[in-house]
């Protein structure tokens, strides 16, 4: 019994010896020292420039139909009144915001579908966001702020009553 007492107070020893032994280092090398960086930007600011307007449509078809598609692309540049049970007509624009924070950094655009609903009668015709490709790169031009469109949709059909519809776009920007 004196000896199996006598091993076990040896073997704390033997561990705080191997745990007090300094380990050796391994020498330096500037080839793998390892670098810190931060990018710090700024916070991004949305402003309101112009509201989308889709212009006048005047439903031409008779009897039933539906599926006119009447929009325009986020970058203006396409005007669609693809049926020939309607007549598009006045003048129309995307929306526009500006967005500005620092240079050089993709800023992500998040717009969601929403309703139009007719002031008369408090019906909805479901808008469809164009945003384009989602996303602006604000290149050298952060200070000053870069403006980018909105453009969208409605489809109508026969059924769609008259009156003037709007809406709000829910647009958010994030880096």
């Amino acid at each position: 019994m004196t000896k199996l007492f006598r091993n076990t107070a040896l073997a704390p020893a033997a561990a705080f010896a191997l745990a007090a032994a300094p380990a050796s280092a391994a020498p330096t090398n500037p080839d793998q020292n390892a670098t810190a960086t931060v990018r710090i930007v700024k916070p991004l600011t949305l402003t309101f420039v112009q509201n989308l307007n889709l212009g006048t449509v005047l439903m031409t078809g008779a009897g039933a139909w539906g599926g006119a598609t009447v929009g325009i692309a986020y970058n203006g540049t396409t005007v669609s009144c693809t049926s020939t049970n309607v007549a598009c007509s006045g003048a129309v624009q995307v929306a526009k915001y500006k967005v500005t924070g620092t240079n050089n950094q993709r800023v992500y655009i998040t717009a969601p579908n929403f309703n139009l609903t007719n002031a008369n009668d408090g019906t909805t015709l479901p808008f469809t966001v164009d945003k384009g490709p989602g996303y602006v790169d604000l290149a050298n031009s952060g200070n000053t702020g870069l403006e980018f469109g909105l453009g969208g949709s409605v489809t109508i059909a026969s059924t769609t009553t008259d009156g003037v519809y709007t809406g709000t776009f829910n647009v958010t920007v994030d880096y």
